[in-house]
């Protein structure tokens, strides 16, 4: 992602907290996940984007201040961050609502975008959404997942979420599925699929997983 636009949708959160102006301009930098979704979208825009784990919502608003979505529908269980990312969003065609992501609350879109979402739902609960992704989405599914079997980076990165949860006192369920039970539901429902490195810079076992039709 260029700095430009970096600093263009970060200058969007301007009457959110000094920590969340921080935080969209560093995600926005310095994520490979970030940069990954722009560059794929310069080729083909993704038209009706649903995020779903979006956060503060500044990736939707980064394609459609490209010029690379027409909307954005945002999900995120945080309700603090919704109230910044609805700020942020009050002149672009972008909504964002505050809720846990379960297979009722997948819309229909173009584009669906899962990143750093699945794995902290319990694995009952991510099949489910996977099935319904799988089925409303009608381009593409975009999802920078944790995968289990990276050798030292899964046993790192799972210490990492580990230690984390046990600082925040968060009881969240860690369950990254396997690589292969995240592709079959989109390769049954018609979807070309390919998982690629997506931890540039980190010693973390993120991938790409993206399904196109």
């Amino acid at each position: 992602m260029s700095a430009a636009l970096a600093r263009e949708v970060a200058g969007l959160y301007a009457g959110a907290s000094r920590f969340a102006r921080g935080y969209v301009s560093g995600k926005l930098r310095t994520d490979p996940a970030s940069r990954v979704v722009l560059e794929r979208a310069a080729g083909k825009p993704f038209g009706m984007v649903a995020d779903l784990g979006c956060g503060r919502g500044q990736l939707g608003l980064a394609l459609l201040m490209a010029g690379r979505a027409r909307e954005v529908v945002g999900l995120d269980r945080d309700a603090r961050k919704i109230v910044e990312a609805q700020a942020a969003a009050a002149r672009l065609p972008a909504r964002f609502t505050a809720g846990d992501l379960t297979a009722d609350s997948v819309p229909d879109c173009d584009t669906a975008l899962l990143i750093d979402v699945l794995y902290q739902l319990p694995a009952e609960v991510q099949r489910p959404v996977l099935a319904a992704v799988a089925a409303r989405a009608r381009r593409q599914v975009l999802i920078r997942a944790f995968d289990p079997a990276r050798g030292w980076r899964s046993a790192l990165g799972l210490a990492m979420e580990r230690a984390g949860r046990l600082i925040r006192g968060d009881s969240n369920a860690i369950a990254p599925l396997p690589m292969e039970e995240l592709a079959a539901p989109f390769r049954v429902a018609g979807f070309a699929v390919t998982v690629t490195p997506c931890w540039e810079g980190t010693p973390l076992p993120n991938v790409l997983l993206a399904a196109e039709r």
